[in-house]
């Protein structure tokens, strides 16, 4: 057996400054005797951190709060805008990239179209999108995140494989370390949509379970307030388990996966169906309108008490519901979150996300688990992206 070592008086300070910054972010402003006693650092201790705090920018004194009985205590607040992260989410169709405060506020927007773009090419559109945010910010830029599809090696920031962008064993965060001169972290997008919804919601969990459903299915995981990654960085993959022995074939190669009856695209095309076969149908005329069904096609129908778009919408619901029955089971989880574009369907979907849920999990467990829709926080993956930065680089945990 081996024991871990005792930790060095550089851990220590990190883990000291990690505390207050943590006692900064969510409780500011704030007096140094507050954040003593939230962190259980010694006052002696808080002051030292808080000196080099403000010493680099990250803090500031801005003046005195109300009394106690004694002397009014000086406040603290975190400098917002003090250091900046350029987020990155590689979408399917189109990366998206921002320069985000500490709070996660955009600064600036830009995106580019990468359909058909993959390989090579799509590394240098990510160099693309950093340079151009980066010019101005290299001063306060803290560091880079990226989410992306695929398996990713968190550890490493190595990209083991993104089926969409031709990548297989890709070290994306020490080609961009190189080129760019930051941290980089780069994290599997469901993980980093779990992290942003943690840090940034206003909601703290021990555990939760943020599945996000769109054209595909993934789910990222945090336990006692850290991202579970799994031996091989599989965790949350949950798209790619089967649940229909004679379902139509993935494009994983594999036949009835979870995307391939409860994603955006398995029900695009349960409702085009149904719309060639009842031209008359809410559907149907919208689709000749179009020629082409989308999701808020499908809310129209819905809102508009279209039975047979309402059984699609459920069917893809109770699917889902039945996989995260299975999740309550294994995990025990407090909270579920479900995001993506599917998760806009509203109550119909959710309503039969839940029932299935709660009907084939154990009673005693799925009476505890909360399972709703992800609040209007901003793009998950680009605040989980910078999320990930914030938690390497700052020492800021998450969790209760």
């Amino acid at each position: 057996m081996t024991f871990p070592s005792k930790a060095t008086h550089q851990q220590t300070r990190a883990h000291n400054a990690a505390l207050v910054l943590r006692a900064l972010y969510d409780f500011g402003p704030i007096s140094r005797a507050d954040v003593a006693r939230l962190s259980g650092l010694t006052r002696t201790t808080v002051g030292d951190v808080v000196g080099v705090l403000i010493d680099d920018g990250l803090a500031r004194e801005i003046g005195r709060g109300p009394s106690t009985g004694g002397k009014a205590p000086i406040l603290l607040e975190l400098i917002d805008g003090a250091r900046h992260v350029i987020a990155l989410d590689l979408g399917e169709f189109v990366f998206r990239a921002a320069l985000m405060d500490l709070r996660g506020q955009v600064q600036r927007t830009i995106e580019r179209p990468v359909t058909g773009v993959s390989g090579d090419e799509a590394v240098d559109v990510v160099h693309e999108l950093i340079d151009e945010l980066a010019t101005g910010s290299r001063e306060t830029l803290l560091g880079i995140g990226v989410g992306t599809p695929g398996i990713v090696d968190a550890a490493t920031g190595t990209i083991r494989s993104a089926v969409n962008l031709n990548w297989q064993d890709l070290p994306l965060a020490d080609i961009l370390r190189a080129r760019h001169g930051v941290p980089v972290q780069v994290a599997n997008d469901s993980r980093a949509a779990a992290l942003a919804i943690e840090l940034f919601s206003g909601r703290r969990s021990t555990n939760l379970v943020a599945v996000k459903v769109g054209r595909g299915i993934g789910a990222g995981v945090l336990l006692g307030g850290e991202l579970f990654h799994g031996d091989g960085f599989g965790a949350g993959e949950i798209g790619h388990v089967v649940v229909d022995d004679d379902g139509a074939e993935c494009r994983c190669g594999r036949f009835g996966c979870l995307e391939t009856v409860a994603s955006s695209r398995a029900i695009l095309l349960r409702t085009t169906e149904a719309a060639n076969e009842q031209p008359d149908s809410p559907l149907g005329r919208r689709l000749a309108a179009s020629g082409e069904l989308t999701l808020d096609d499908v809310q129209v129908a819905l809102d508009a008490g279209d039975e047979t778009t309402r059984r699609i919408v459920v069917a893809a619901g109770r699917f889902l519901g039945r996989m995260l029955a299975g999740v309550i089971g294994v995990l025990d989880v407090e909270r579920i979150v479900l995001h993506g574009s599917v998760a806009e369907l509203g109550d119909v979907w959710l309503d039969a996300v839940r029932d299935e849920a709660h009907r084939r999990a154990l009673r005693l467990l799925a009476g505890d688990v909360v399972i709703e829709r992800a609040a209007p926080i901003g793009d998950l993956v680009l605040l989980g992206a910078s999320a990930v930065v914030l938690t390497a680089e700052l020492g800021l945990s998450v969790g209760r």
